[in-house]
């Protein structure tokens, strides 16, 4: 997560790089949608990560517990958390592919 993060914090100001040439009604529309989608993945790259971690914390607090087995909610809850991770990765890549093609038809 935090390459990904690092990642598309980089892509935001590239982002910024790029519109500061811009004047096209069109394209500073792109730009502005562009510049909200990196916020809002960011944020929830943040909150994956921080469900990560949290996930985590009970996994290692039931296994050191006197019954020293997850529960079947928390397993359920992983499962959750993986679809939700690989749903987010699909989203980025999807975002960065539309950064990507972006870039190259402001060229």
């Amino acid at each position: 997560m935090r390459s990904r993060r690092n990642e598309f914090t980089h892509l935001k100001a590239r982002l910024q790089e790029v519109a500061g040439r811009q004047t096209q009604r069109d394209v500073l529309l792109e730009v502005e949608h562009l510049y909200n989608q990196f916020h809002i993945q960011l944020i929830n790259i943040h909150d994956c990560k921080q469900a990560i971690k949290a996930h985590e914390r009970k996994v290692s607090l039931e296994t050191t517990s006197p019954e020293g087995q997850v529960t079947d909610e928390t397993l359920a809850e992983h499962e959750n958390l993986h679809d939700e991770f690989q749903h987010l990765e699909h989203t980025l890549q999807e975002l960065n592919d539309e950064f990507n093609q972006f870039v190259a038809a402001v060229r």
